[in-house]
């Protein structure tokens, strides 16, 4: 048996997907009350369980082999750092010590690229700059570091446990719309009324699924790896969405300084109004960051390898079409 956290994401829906096509048996872990339209239709066993409460935890785990976690809070509006860390930080403890008392064999937690240490722009991320919270400034990186740090820790004391590091993902499946997917069907809909002029790593999520699978498979314990694609500007990622919906891409483009002032504005405004803002901080943030990042460590150990990023957005574009966005 094999089970899934956060299985009705964008991530999550993917792998149970993948998961199911080479005949496994999936137990998807899910809130109550969350909607569980992605896993529509999907053989698989659903069960609720909650990061913040172990002992639904241990009932989800219960006869598993292989856990994959992954749900997390991946952006979230000021005023709710509390939530940051009772889920990407307790939680993800809870999660490793969890299966560590089940006995599961294999745990393979997923952070995030943002939770490695970020060096001056022009030099590389690779795993070992390691996961560093005090080097760190947003608040979302240093939760989804000190998580990483305490699965490590458990890893210490007897678990079996693997750490993947995606990039920005993309792709399709995106019932609830990621910042990537969001930023894509604001196009399509012509709500966008400019560029950022950035660029970002990103990587599509059905790679990312296979990564975590040839983690589960070929991975060595308390190591991590770092599963991107490719650096692409925001441009031409809106330019080779344009080549099918038949939309001009828009001439206005803005700086990721002043986008990200409007973008704090933006999320004030929203916090007002109850509506997601058109792009967040966090979103604005990654395109300032340096994403330079190596995949040599999972390409070499793990076999692991990512299809064009151009095919993904367009994979993206026909998904959102298909499923009436």
């Amino acid at each position: 048996m094999i089970v899934v956290t956060g299985a009705p994401g964008h991530l999550g829906n993917n792998l149970v997907r993948l998961l199911l096509e080479r005949g496994e048996a999936v137990r998807a872990m899910v809130l109550k009350g969350e909607s569980l339209e992605s896993l529509k239709g999907l053989p698989v066993e659903i069960v609720e369980g909650d990061v913040r409460e172990p002992s639904s935890l241990d009932r989800a785990f219960q006869g598993a082999d292989t856990v994959f976690h992954l749900a997390s809070i991946i952006s979230l509006l000021p005023g709710q750092t509390e939530l940051l860390e009772q889920v990407n930080v307790r939680g993800a403890r809870n999660v490793a010590e969890s299966c560590l008392r089940m006995g599961v064999r294999r745990l393979v937690h997923t952070s995030s690229i943002h939770a490695l240490v970020e060096p001056p722009h022009g030099t590389g991320i690779d795993e070992s700059v390691g996961c560093d919270p005090a080097r760190m400034s947003m608040e979302y990186a240093k939760t989804k570091a000190r998580g990483t740090l305490e699965v490590l820790d458990v890893v210490r004391q007897g678990l079996d446990a693997v750490v993947v590091f995606p990039s920005g993902i993309i792709g399709p499946y995106d019932f609830k719309p990621s910042e990537s997917g969001q930023m894509i069907l604001n196009f399509m809909k012509g709500r966008l009324p400019a560029t950022i002029d950035g660029g970002y790593n990103f990587v599509d999520v059905r790679d990312v699924a296979k990564g975590l699978l040839l983690a589960a498979e070929k991975g060595r314990r308390g190591e991590g790896y770092i599963l991107a694609g490719e650096w692409i500007s925001v441009t031409d990622v809106l330019r080779e969405a344009s080549l099918v919906v038949g939309r001009p891409v828009p001439r206005l483009s803005v700086s990721p300084r002043l986008a990200l002032s409007a973008a704090r504005f933006l999320t004030w405004l929203s916090m007002k109004t109850g509506k997601k803002p058109l792009f967040s901080v966090d979103m604005v943030e990654a395109l300032l960051s340096n994403s330079q990042v190596a995949t040599d460590k999972a390409r070499r150990e793990l076999g692991y390898s990512a299809r064009p990023i151009r095919e993904s957005i367009r994979d993206t574009v026909l998904w959102l079409r298909q499923a009436g966005y």
